[in-house]
């Protein structure tokens, strides 16, 4: 009985902070999927290096708060905070030839986003073409929970920040040339960042 008191009191406080303006540590963030469709299981962190768990860092350049900075050499995303810190996610990037770079903003979000593989991808992949009229978001679907979808000058890039049902694939450039990242980092990421943030895409070497 205490222990779930203190529990419910632990979870309490720290929704009072969230509505006051304050910042609880992003390692220790709580994420609720209880709007959700589809259960997002927790992914045993163990098993992913450390340098591609989230984490704050210190962060010197000059970017305005809420900017996103990916920097696809070191397979690192960062949200740009208040104080010169950022938050930091290990992603997955585009596999060589698929890679994309520049400035863009985040001009859609989706929950559980359909899948639609850009007519090359299918031209190419077999598996890609099975789903040539699309994928429903689901566990299954290689989007993930969430996608941030990058935009120029108001058209879209096909360029997705987005989650993985493959979370052995962070830290690694075998995508398409999208974005990947953990589905319990996704979902942070598309609460924290409105439509038309910033988004620097560093290509290798940057």
């Amino acid at each position: 009985m205490i222990s779930l008191s203190r529990r419910h009191l632990l979870a309490s406080a720290i929704a009072l902070m969230a509505g006051a303006g304050f910042r609880a540590s992003p390692a220790l963030a709580v994420w609720s999927t209880e709007d959700d469709p589809f259960p997002i299981p927790p992914v045993d962190l163990r098993k992913i290096p450390p340098e591609f768990r989230r984490t704050v860092v210190p962060y010197a350049e000059a970017e305005w708060p809420g900017t996103i900075v990916v920097d696809t050499g070191s397979r690192h995303l960062y949200l740009i905070l208040e104080g010169g810190e950022a938050i930091r996610y290990g992603i997955g990037v585009g596999r060589a030839g698929f890679e994309w770079s520049g400035i863009a903003e985040v001009g859609y979000k989706q929950m559980w986003p359909r899948w639609i593989p850009p007519a090359d991808m299918v031209a190419r992949d077999a598996n890609a073409a099975k789903w040539k009229d699309g994928m429903l978001g689901g566990p299954d679907n290689p989007l993930g929970a969430r996608a941030l979808y990058l935009y120029q000058n108001g058209r879209d890039t096909l360029s997705r920040l987005h989650g993985t049902n493959a979370p052995e694939s962070v830290g690694k450039a075998m995508s398409s040339g999208c974005i990947r990242m953990l589905n319990q980092d996704v979902v942070e990421l598309y609460r924290r960042t409105p439509v038309g943030a910033k988004v620097i895409v560093l290509g290798p070497g940057v």
